[in-house]
């Protein structure tokens, strides 16, 4: 299995074991979490460390590996894992939104697709509504942008969704489902 930044040069911190990577432990997830009590006010360390089994902590690797800084959110009733990073994360930029789009481009393809390295490892792209909450926590994306999910109907037009953060305001913009950018990537979330 290889991550898009493998072929960018960037460090790995987890070690390979077989087609796999051996997760990390939770260590800079829990210093993260303690550091950014805003993200997840109410919910206590033990509580995220009991369901953070072997599938959330390959998912969790995956998302440090690639620069997302992953934190746990309090959002809509529930516990997630969500890229905190300040830009998308540098690991998966110059992606188009999913494999429909990336195979419908006739030159240039990229690597993969947002929608691809997602399923990959057992996550979700981060909504509209998820990214503007993120978005009241800090200031996420000023200098980059992210795909956001998007609904069939937009999709289903060739477009697709992305935000950014610029004047002190969130802002969700289209672009054409196949288009990448090396300052567009996509952020990731998993609920526990």
């Amino acid at each position: 299995m290889t991550y898009p930044h493998d072929m960018m040069g960037l460090t790995r911190r987890a070690r390979r074991h077989g087609e796999g990577i051996v997760p990390m432990d939770a260590s800079t997830l829990r210093d993260r979490f303690e550091s950014h009590e805003e993200r997840h006010p109410g919910v206590a360390w033990a509580d995220v460390e009991g369901r953070l089994d072997a599938a959330a902590l390959e998912a969790l690797t995956y998302m440090e590996e690639t620069g997302g800084e992953p934190d746990v959110l309090a959002y809509g009733g529930g516990m997630y894992l969500v890229d905190c990073s300040r830009e998308s994360p540098a690991g998966r930029r110059s992606c188009c939104y999913d494999e429909a789009a990336r195979e419908a481009r006739k030159r240039n393809k990229p690597t993969t697709s947002a929608e691809a390295e997602l399923v990959a490892h057992g996550l979700r792209m981060v909504d509209e509504d998820m990214y503007c909450h993120l978005q009241t926590l800090g200031d996420f994306d000023t200098k980059t942008s992210s795909w956001v999910r998007t609904d069939d109907d937009v999709r289903g037009q060739g477009g697709a969704l992305f935000g950014d953060k610029r004047f002190g305001r969130t802002f969700i913009y289209h672009n054409g489902a196949d288009s990448y950018y090396a300052s567009r990537g996509f952020r990731a979330c998993r609920q526990l």
